[in-house]
């Protein structure tokens, strides 16, 4: 499968377009041709039958690294979704990071030790608030693991906690707080954080040879270079990248006319649009991402 990216694209307004709400976040998306019908039924996880011909095929999995990434694209693309939809940086929600001292490599201890602190941290807070979370987990260059953990807490306006008490919940290493009050696409900065790698002199040439995006962000009042998506070949495929608690939920998505989408989004122009073209073999299609933040047009 071959998809070229293009900066922008217009969507006439009789067609169907798919409208996710997600608090102040609104997405249309559109497809030039859209499946309305499954033609398949899944037999189990390596067949599946063609409604049509009765003809049992086997699925493609995993085989190369450009497979992995598409795969990869679409989890985060999910996050984006189920980030937006249960958080937009109130005073009660917390963005922290569980680090190791020393260099651990072991994914099953990782979820171990997560949900032992998790359980701590409920305890803690059992008489005050709920406590509902997505924790995401995250590769370095040499092997370790850290998490990433969003976290409500449900029954309070506003919450602290100081960082020692949390190190100490946590029993690992380091935690570090991060108020998301002034974030305005909290889905879009933490899968950012956690695909893209710091552009440094150890892999400059390889991002050159490569001819990858370079992008440039602002870090703790620093302006730094990252490659796009450089982090991504890290994740070792199948992994389950993230867990939810119960009460995070995914966004409803609704079809309707682009004429009737614009309703809803009134007068406002798009904060971000893309345009992607996909060629899978016989295959083609065009594929078109508005999305509208209410936050940056007060």
């Amino acid at each position: 499968m071959e998809i070229t990216r293009h900066d922008s694209g217009k969507i006439p307004p009789s067609k169907v377009v798919k409208v996710t709400k997600m608090n102040h976040l609104v997405e249309i998306q559109y497809m030039e041709k859209m499946n309305r019908e499954c033609h398949i039924q899944k037999l189990d996880k390596d067949r599946y039958v063609e409604k049509a011909t009765g003809e049992i095929k086997e699925f493609l999995h995993i085989k190369t690294r450009k497979d992995s990434y598409n795969s990869l694209h679409q989890t985060f693309k999910k996050l984006r979704y189920l980030i937006n939809n249960n958080f937009e940086g109130k005073g009660n929600e917390l963005h922290l990071t569980l680090t190791y001292a020393e260099n651990m490599t072991d994914t099953k201890r990782l979820h171990i030790d997560f949900k032992n602190f998790i359980k701590r941290l409920k305890y803690q807070f059992r008489n005050e608030a709920l406590i509902e979370y997505i924790n995401v987990v995250e590769p370095q260059g040499r092997g370790a693991w850290h998490c990433h953990v969003l976290m409500r807490f449900e029954g309070i306006e506003k919450v602290y906690l100081p960082p020692k008490q949390l190190a100490e919940l946590w029993g690992h290493g380091f935690v570090t707080i991060k108020s998301l009050k002034d974030v305005d696409n909290i889905g879009a900065y933490l899968s950012a954080y956690l695909t893209d790698m710091e552009l440094t002199e150890q892999n400059m040439l390889k991002a050159m040879h490569h001819e990858l995006e370079i992008l440039t962000k602002e870090v703790d009042g620093k302006k730094k270079n990252f490659i796009k998506g450089g982090r991504l070949h890290l994740y070792p495929p199948g992994m389950n990248l993230y867990r939810r608690s119960k009460g995070i939920e995914f966004p409803e998505r609704e079809e309707m006319s682009y004429k009737n989408a614009k309703k809803i989004v009134e007068s406002a122009e798009p904060h971000y649009t893309r345009m992607y073209k996909i060629a899978d073999n016989d295959f083609e299609n065009t594929i078109i991402y508005e999305q509208y933040n209410t936050k940056r047009e007060k």
